[in-house]
């Protein structure tokens, strides 16, 4: 299995790759293109139970528990919210439980993105966190293979 880097390294990273845009419209650009790298996400996975509530746009989570860390993928109707999930896959899929429930999900709020999307997206936001938690805590302690 391959080595998965520590979460803050990955935050790091994203912070950096942000911090190379100076405006919030290039930034919204560079959120666009990272929902194009997305694993595909299969239609018949596209299920209500799966939809996080709360989004104005739709966003689903699925998930796969492999040697006790849990593996994302999601996808999303609308290009910006794509764009989000995919940060937040990209900084939580191969987790542990326990390291997922750990973290405080600042990585939102240092590469500002919390303040600069509409308090509907935001509340989205604020979901699709809720659900990678609570997938988080349903399996906390499960070593399931």
């Amino acid at each position: 299995m391959d080595k998965i880097k520590p979460i803050q390294d990955v935050e790091n990273e994203i912070i950096e790759e942000f911090s190379l845009f100076d405006d919030w419209l290039d930034k919204y650009e560079y959120i666009i293109e990272l929902g194009k790298n997305l694993t595909d996400y299969p239609e018949d996975r596209k299920t209500d139970d799966r939809l996080v509530k709360g989004c104005q746009s739709r966003v689903w989570i699925d998930f796969e528990m492999k040697d006790g860390r849990i593996f994302f993928n999601a996808d999303s109707d609308a290009i910006i919210t794509k764009g989000i999930i995919s940060l937040l896959v990209r900084v939580y899929s191969g987790r542990t439980p326990e390291e997922i429930l750990s973290s405080d999900f600042s990585i939102v709020e240092q590469i500002g993105l919390k303040e600069n999307l509409s308090p509907t997206r935001a509340n989205g936001l604020v979901s699709m966190i809720q659900m990678i938690r609570e997938i988080a805590a349903d399996h906390a302690g499960d070593q399931t293979l």
